[in-house]
């Protein structure tokens, strides 16, 4: 107790200088959560896919379809407990800058594969029941106030035309990193109009959705998935939901790593500037030290004292910046709408953040401790004035 008396009265001693210190440290751990929570956003998709999904698509590129007699096909392949299909739909709605995932399902069989969304009974047989029904995800929803009744007006790019959906029901998400900024509805009320307006793009549809009771099986049940459907006109790729996922991210790699590194960065910068602060604290205090090294306090009271004080700064600063990353987090997400569906901060963060704290605080503690352990008891009182 007599030595954190100590410790914090060093600390205070520069009020100034510690305040900035302190707010430095706040800067750096709430910038290196915010990044990193951004980095966990680009990989929501692929840590929230399960291990029993494998995902089925054109061998040559996703912008190719597939044939819908592919799904019975697929059902017969041993392993296999169930088969959905989705295509994107890429529709505007209203403005062009109202983006948000549309996908055409399968309806009950998709449904059945993704058991995260949560629907109440009557919203689910609603939905089956009208072919013009659609589902949204509760953040969508509250986005742009859809309610169950509200007629959405899609238009569209990819599958021309005026569209127009009824939300049957609002998902919430089983986890909070559940995606719950997404719109579904039928592919059978979008693929009756293809026929009638492009009948050759009609029967098509662009991925299956393909569960599996094994997930150790998945290797030998996506070989054997592809392999029937080997020198046709649409070969066939399948892979986990999590690969596919992470397809998607190597698109944008450089970007993620660069996140990354800046964050790491930032870390480094602050640990330069609180260590440059305790060198200058210990070297205003050699004489302090060397008057107590001469009343017989040994270099590991002296290193306490140095390290807590380091230690204390730290995570002071390290607190107040995970205290702020949440509330700052939860408005950055609001912001950023269905940009990045799931945006909260992982507990992962929030260990990483601690431990660079402890980090920046040991690794600025090391050398004013080794100085103050090796002072000569006479040139240190030389200084004394």
């Amino acid at each position: 107790m007599y030595a954190l008396r100590l410790i914090i009265k060093n600390a205070l001693r520069h009020k100034l200088r510690t305040t900035l210190t302190v707010l430095g440290l706040v800067v750096a751990t709430l910038s290196f959560g915010l990044l990193q929570t951004v980095v966990d956003a680009w990989y929501a998709g692929a840590e929230g896919a399960a291990n029993t999904t494998l995902i089925t698509r054109n061998k040559t590129s996703l912008v190719f379809p597939l044939p819908l007699s592919y799904q019975s096909k697929i059902r017969a392949v041993e392993g296999v407990t169930g088969v959905g299909y989705a295509n994107w739909f890429g529709g505007v709605y209203q403005d062009p800058k109202n983006f948000f995932a549309q996908f055409a399902i399968s309806g009950q069989s998709y449904l059945d594969i993704y058991p995260n969304y949560l629907l109440s009974e009557a919203e689910r047989s609603a939905f089956l029941r009208d072919r013009k029904g659609a589902i949204v995800g509760r953040k969508l929803a509250n986005q742009y106030g859809f309610k169950v009744g509200d007629i959405i007006p899609i238009r569209g790019t990819i599958y021309p035309g005026q569209w127009e959906f009824v939300v049957r029901g609002i998902y919430e998400g089983r986890q909070s990193g559940t995606n719950t900024a997404t719109m579904f509805f039928h592919w059978d009320y979008v693929n009756e109009r293809i026929l009638k307006m492009a009948p050759k793009r009609g029967n098509q549809i662009g991925v299956y959705v393909v569960q599996i009771a094994q997930p150790e099986n998945a290797a030998s049940i996506s070989a054997a998935i592809d392999s029937q459907f080997r020198n046709s006109l649409a070969e066939t790729l399948t892979e986990t939901e999590k690969a596919f996922q992470l397809g998607f991210v190597s698109m944008s790699e450089a970007i993620v790593v660069a996140i990354r590194v800046v964050s790491f960065v930032v870390i480094l910068i602050i640990m330069a500037v609180m260590a440059n602060t305790m060198a200058m604290s210990a070297r205003e205090r050699l004489g302090e030290y060397a008057t107590m090294k001469a009343l017989g306090f040994g270099p590991g009271f002296l290193a306490l004292l140095i390290f807590g004080e380091s230690l204390l700064l730290a995570l002071v600063g390290a607190a107040l910046g995970i205290a702020l990353l949440f509330p700052l987090t939860a408005g950055i997400g609001a912001q950023l709408g269905t940009m990045f569906p799931v945006f909260e901060v992982a507990p992962l963060t929030v260990l990483l953040q601690l431990l660079s704290a402890l980090g920046i605080g040991v690794v600025a503690g090391i050398a004013p401790t080794l100085r103050a352990a090796r002072i000569n008891i006479v040139e240190g009182l030389r200084s004394i004035g």
